[in-house]
């Protein structure tokens, strides 16, 4: 009874104290990596139509306040920010932590966002899940904080 008992606990001690290895991307990750870069590079450029290109029309976000529905609603929440030049809270960058498909149609990434402007820098975690549709990978569901 007891060997039966540690040989799961052996097995998940092995796997989370293995090194990471390096590995190869899928096409679903190389794509979203760059619909996200794309879309970061949108909010630095001032460009709300190219950071927005990213978010299906009925994507949900969370906010501290309840869900947002739908892309337009979205980008109203963002557009006092932009300014055709820049954005005024700062310029977007992204570190990717990890990426898990969810079936062949959907994903989850998990990420961290950074703002930083001229006098401060805010950061924080996002959860985005992603649907294909036709040939692109769009955000569907968006947790920032």
């Amino acid at each position: 009874m007891m060997r039966t008992l540690m040989l799961p606990f052996a097995l998940m001690t092995v796997a989370t104290a293995a090194p990471a290895q390096t590995r190869t991307q899928t096409p679903a990750e190389t794509a979203i990596r760059q619909s996200m870069e794309a879309s970061a590079a949108g909010w630095n450029a001032g460009d709300l139509v190219r950071f927005m290109d990213v978010y299906a029309d009925d994507a949900v976000f969370v906010t501290p306040k309840g869900l947002l529905r739908g892309k337009e609603a979205i980008s109203a929440k963002y557009r006092p920010s932009f300014r055709g030049t820049g954005n005024a809270r700062g310029k977007l960058s992204f570190a990717f932590l990890e990426m898990r498909g969810i079936d062949p149609r959907h994903a989850m990434l998990f990420a961290r966002w950074t703002l930083t402007g001229p006098s401060t820098t805010e950061s924080g975690m996002t959860t985005l899940v992603f649907e294909r549709r036709g040939a692109a990978w769009q955000i569907i569901a968006d947790h920032s904080s």
